[in-house]
């Protein structure tokens, strides 16, 4: 198995963008270049939105984030912030949905990625947080399953890791503490699958956050940066390596607990998801120990 996942082992997906992809339609519908991660930062915060087929839950979640992110910059007008939402290859009408934001709020504030091919959740994400502006970077599920306001209680948890140390720390939000509700809820099979994935997630490659794969998380711009630039899996495991990887390099990070609430219209599909996140698990914890993966940066072009 360890000869299997080091021969077939890809260095690193291309971190090159599609033409189109250099750029964002402003709200007048003109091209304007994207920036870059390794820009100075002009904003406090970045929001980054991966959506794939995503027109009918999107505007329950932009409507809430909006909202609030518009209360906060009148209560602390020095608080600044950007929605990237990162169109994945959608088939549906997920961009012009999202457009309809740009045009509302204005392109400082709404930005739609359109991605030339379907990347994968982990790919839409990196290529949102390397178009980012913000000190610090909020990665968001587009389907609103997590209260936007719990961002200050996963802020909190980034501030309480101070001093980080190169300025980098990463909160993750936590769906834990209601695991006992959801087994309720859910079938024998299903919470077998769940139980076997945290202990696969345990055993091979996070010890120490019990909710890897909850899609709320905040970073530092230069936790962001180091990790995402990092990243191998850019499908549904890309949460596991990404949190991998921030534990190897000493990144300190917090876990909080959210207010969550399924919500329908999920991409994954139990058994054949979860085995193929199970196979990603072994292959995370086997490259980078026979080395065919390494802790390397690489740049955007």
């Amino acid at each position: 198995v360890c000869v299997i996942a080091h021969v077939t082992a890809v260095k690193m997906p291309t971190l090159q963008r599609h033409e189109e992809e250099k750029y964002f339609r402003n709200a007048e519908g003109r091209k304007e270049l994207v920036p870059s991660i390794h820009d100075p930062p002009t904003k406090e915060l970045s929001v980054v939105v991966p959506s794939y087929n995503e027109e009918n839950r999107l505007p329950l979640m932009m409507d809430e984030a909006l909202d609030y992110l518009e209360k906060r910059q009148k209560r602390d007008p020095s608080f600044t912030y950007e929605v990237i939402v990162v169109d994945d290859g959608s088939k549906d009408q997920t961009t012009k949905v999202a457009m309809k934001y740009c045009k509302k709020y204005g392109s400082d504030k709404v930005r739609v990625l359109s991605l030339v091919k379907n990347r994968g959740k982990g790919g839409a994400v990196r290529m949102g947080v390397f178009s980012c502006r913000g000190k610090k970077i909020l990665m968001a599920d587009a389907d609103g399953a997590t209260k936007f306001e719990d961002i200050e209680k996963v802020e909190e948890g980034l501030r309480n890791l101070q001093p980080w140390p190169n300025q980098m720390a990463i909160s993750c939000g936590s769906r834990a503490h209601l695991e006992k509700d959801s087994i309720a809820k859910r079938s024998y099979f299903r919470t077998l699958l769940m139980y076997g994935f945290h202990f696969l997630v345990w055993f091979l490659c996070v010890k120490e956050i019990r909710d890897t794969q909850c899609g709320f998380k905040l970073f530092t711009r230069e936790a962001a940066l180091r990790t995402f630039s990092t990243l191998h899996i850019e499908r549904w495991a890309f949460d596991v390596e990404l949190l991998y990887i921030a534990q190897r390099l000493r990144i300190p990070i917090a876990e909080v607990a959210v207010n969550w609430t399924e919500i329908e219209g999920s991409k994954l599909v139990p058994f054949w998801s979860w085995l193929q996140m199970g196979r990603d698990l072994l292959f995370i914890r086997l490259r980078y120990m026979t080395g065919a993966w390494q802790l390397e940066t690489r740049k955007y072009n």
